[in-house]
């Protein structure tokens, strides 16, 4: 076990750090603007995806000083292709989505399969709109559904990214700025 630590820290002492925790934290202060400036008179229900949205989220809704309610979603997605885009609820919503603007909010948009998922699972719930907030896009073109985000605070390049809630190998979610792994 102490190997598999070990090499835990290297990832993150080697790692590239692509954005310092002063850009993060600029890029959520502005994404919470712009946010405030679209959903301040909504009354929105904002729904945080688990785990890699918990960071985001948390700074995220210090930033939206307007009446709004939060709840949480945890769901995955499986990735053969014979199910088609359906999801595994680890935790379903608790909070009715019916007639409701939505705003989900992620930590990245890489090729947007769950997001996608999830967006068409509140639709069907009966929300009258469906907004998405992702901390980073990962510029590449690989996206396998045509989903762009509302809000997006940093676009990244295509490299394997942790940190600010995004993770490796389970670990460094909690990275204060966002990384990128050597040699990837």
């Amino acid at each position: 076990m102490s190997a598999d630590l070990e090499h835990i820290k290297q990832v993150y002492a080697e790692a590239d750090c692509l954005y310092t925790e002063a850009e993060v934290e600029a890029a959520i202060e502005r994404m919470g603007q712009a946010i405030t400036a679209e959903l301040a008179n909504s009354n929105p229900l904002v729904y945080c995806i688990m785990n890699g949205g918990l960071v985001v989220s948390g700074k995220l809704l210090t930033k939206l000083n307007f009446p709004l309610e939060v709840d949480y979603i945890h769901a995955t997605r499986y990735r053969n292709e014979t199910t088609g885009g359906e999801l595994d609820w680890k935790v379903h919503p608790s909070t009715s989505m019916q007639d409701r603007t939505v705003l989900i909010l992620d930590d990245i948009l890489d090729e947007g399969h769950t997001l996608a998922a999830i967006v068409e699972f509140c639709k069907a719930q009966g929300a009258k709109a469906v907004q998405t907030a992702v901390l980073v896009e990962k510029k590449h073109d690989r996206k396998a559904v045509e989903l762009e985000s509302d809000f997006i605070g940093l676009q990244i390049e295509d490299r394997y990214i942790f940190g600010y809630g995004m993770d490796y190998k389970s670990y460094w979610r909690n990275a204060p700025g966002i990384f990128a792994l050597k040699g990837h």
